[in-house]
């Protein structure tokens, strides 16, 4: 068996494509994989190391407004298409699979024209715009959240899957990351994570919350900072008289390799509402505040932290309203309360999806066949 898997740009669109890789090859053995990506992108580091066949097609994102540079755009896409049929005419694939991000859209386009079997996965509750375009052209469309459903025209193509996560994040248990990250298994663990890059407005509000539970005996706090905000955070918390090691509950770090153990040990996230993360957050049922990314393409990122909310999962908390002060509250509110984080608990893990990368593979074999 061959598979073409296209996506790329961000950790969004790479890791659950390696996801639905690693799952087909569960179910199939012999299976050969072709990732098709660009130079520019985090996949032309990360799928090699992965140890996938890797090819780069010449293609750009349009810019958000009108410019020459989205005219030489429209030239590179038309040539890219044709970069994308000579990959694949010569890699002959059984199935053509993307995960999101521009270099998607030659990849599935030129696969559907030779009419191999398409299948397109959508993360966010409002489709990427090259997924809406994929999908006149796609023969499947998976997607994460049963709102999505809704903006594609066709909806005989399309799946309700949830959102593919690592089997880690699944497999990871509480006595294991307790004793990975030294934290205390006797109090409630709050993490803080704003993404690999972090998030300015979560840090510099985390600064009024550290002052506020430093040294609490109950409750103890893993801030994941990214690393261009690690040292400022540091500081401003030394300025205001905090010794993160004399205050013996709180951990901050510029960044976390073991995150499923983080995942398994937190009673509580702070976190932005990309899909991927909130797919994690929800396989493993915690209860979570969201602090959407308000710059996301169409304000994906607090559709799907309202998705959370409405089910009683989540706190959605604007990031133009977010300040110390507010998240400091909203944080209380729910240390303090255990029936109300005992239910958002149960409504996370009732909207998780952890076997969404299976649910794929499986459709992905029945179009096949």
């Amino acid at each position: 068996m061959r598979i073409i898997m296209s996506g790329g740009g961000t950790g969004g669109h790479i890791y659950p494509a390696i996801t639905i890789i690693r799952a087909i090859q569960e179910e199939v053995q012999d299976c050969e994989v072709l990732f098709i990506g660009t130079q520019h992108g985090l996949e032309s580091d990360i799928i090699p190391k992965e140890g996938f066949g890797f090819r780069t097609i010449d293609i750009r994102g349009f810019e958000r407004r009108l410019s020459i540079s989205n005219v030489q755009t429209i030239f590179k896409t038309i040539g890219s298409v044709w970069q994308s049929r000579k990959i694949i005419r010569n890699f002959k694939p059984d199935i053509v699979i993307g995960t999101g991000g521009y270099v998607c859209g030659p990849v599935l386009l030129a696969a559907s024209m030779m009419g191999i079997p398409t299948m397109i996965q959508e993360q966010n509750v409002i489709p990427g715009i090259t997924n809406k375009i994929l999908a006149r052209f796609v023969d499947k469309i998976a997607v994460g959240y049963e709102d999505a459903v809704t903006y594609f025209t066709n909806a005989k193509k399309v799946f309700v899957s949830g959102n593919p996560i690592r089997p880690e994040v699944i497999s990871a248990t509480r006595e294991e990351g307790m004793a990975v990250l030294g934290l205390d298994p006797a109090k409630q663990t709050i993490l803080i994570s704003g993404g690999s890059r972090g998030a300015r407005s979560i840090n510099q509000s985390m600064i009024a919350v550290h002052q506020q539970f430093a040294g609490r005996q109950d409750i103890q706090l893993l801030h994941v900072t990214g690393q261009n905000e690690y040292n400022g955070i540091v500081g401003n918390l030394k300025q205001c008289g905090i010794d993160t090691v004399k205050a013996g509950n709180i951990i901050i770090t510029p960044y976390l390799y073991n995150m499923p153990q983080a995942l398994a040990v937190a009673d509580i996230a702070v976190f932005r509402a990309g899909a991927v993360g909130l797919a994690e957050l929800t396989a493993r049922g915690i209860p979570s505040i969201l602090i959407p990314y308000p710059y996301a393409a169409e304000n994906h990122q607090e559709f799907n932290a309202r998705v959370m909310e409405r089910q009683g999962a989540a706190v959605v908390i604007r990031d133009a309203d977010l300040t110390g002060a507010k998240l400091t509250e909203v944080i209380n509110s729910l240390v303090s309360s255990p029936q109300i984080l005992a239910d958002m608990a149960k409504a996370s893990k009732k909207i998780g999806c952890p076997k969404a990368a299976e649910s794929i593979a499986k459709m992905a074999l029945t179009m096949i066949k």
